[in-house]
Formats: C-alpha cells, structure tokens, sequence
C-alpha cells in the first residue's frame, strides 16, 4: 500500500526510529538493533521525508554524533547517494539541540534550547515553513508522543525480539489513533511504516 503523501495545510512534525519487533529502539548494554543498518527501505524512507523537511529537531547525545559524522560523508568515495543526500540536507537545514546540559552551542550554525520539547515544537509550527524532522532522538520522540504533538511516525521495524533495552512506546502514552499511509518492505524482512495521526 502506498500514497502520495499528502501533505496537510501547516508544518508537521515527523518521528524517525527504528525498532525492534517488540519496540525496543535500543538493546541493553547500548546496542543497536540488528538489520536497521541495511535496510534499504529505511534509507529510501528517510530520502522521501527530506523533500518537505527544513528542520532538524535533536536530543544532545544524537547531535554529538550526527553533527560530527553526518557532514563527513559528503564527497566520500562510494558513499551511497541516499545517505550523502541526507548529510546535506542535515548541513543545510535548520538545526535545534534540545538539552538541559549545554548553555550554548559547541556546532556553528546549532542553536541550543532548554524547554520541553512540545514547547519548542509548539513555537516551530507556529512560524517557518516546511516539515520538522526528529530523526532517531528517542527521548525528543518520547516527550512528543506523550504530548500527542507527532504528526507523521517513520519507523523501521526489523525482524528481530529485543528482548531487553529501551523501548519507544511508554505505558501511559496518551490513546491517540493512526492511519498507515505507505509501507515497504526489502530483503529480510524488514518494514518501513508510515503513519499520520488522525485527529
């Protein structure tokens, strides 16, 4: 089942994470989950949902990582075209570090904020245009499903149990209702799942 994507009047506010069948984005002892890093369909999910994307909303421990090795890519030898296209859509947008522990910001360009994140989405929607993209920041994507301010949820789910870890979804999220607007799949089994909330 595919869509068009049809965008909705105003800027939304679009989740990005891969998960395990059971909902863990991350195993214990900090381990990444298997299969996410060569899924084909995760890759070309996050290229469609860079084309309506201006900003990047991130958690600090991701910005560490991604401010760092992300702009690194561009111009490498057989990187592939999907994750240079996304380094240099990271470069060029609009980027916001939530964190409690920096009180400026160490990446040019980075502005730094210490408010909860459903404040600080409530201010981005409410001026700019374009999509507000929170990519693999778990604890910026937790504080917006419990604030029920997420309007479109990219999750990669592999065929695997994490058994143990961190999930995403907490026990006293807020009941809210989605509509599957694409799914993929490739090699081993591994779903890309778009979801819009239904309001």
């Amino acid at each position: 089942m595919t869509s068009n994507h049809e965008h909705a009047a105003g800027r939304r506010v679009v989740a990005n994470i891969g998960l395990s069948l059971d909902g863990y984005y991350r195993r214990s002892g900090d381990e990444g989950i298997a299969y996410l890093g060569d899924a084909e369909v995760g890759y070309d999910q996050i290229v469609r949902t860079i084309e309506t994307a201006t900003t990047a909303v991130l958690g600090r421990v991701n910005a560490e990582e991604f401010l760092v090795w992300w702009p690194s890519v561009i111009g490498t030898e057989k990187v592939d075209p999907r994750d240079e296209k996304y380094a240099k859509w990271l470069v060029a947008a609009e980027k916001i570090v939530l964190t409690s522990t920096l009180t400026e910001s160490p990446w040019e360009g980075v502005r730094v904020v210490n408010a909860p994140a459903a404040e600080l989405i409530a201010e981005l929607k409410s001026t700019g245009q374009g999509d507000i993209l929170i990519n693999w920041s778990a604890s910026v994507i937790k504080q917006l499903l419990a604030a029920d301010a997420i309007d479109r949820l990219n999750l990669v789910v592999a065929p695997v149990l994490g058994g143990d870890g961190i999930r995403l979804f907490d026990d006293d999220n807020p009941l809210t209702d989605w509509k599957l607007v694409d799914h993929q799949v490739s090699g081993p089994g591994v779903l890309a799942l778009t979801y819009d909330r239904v309001r």
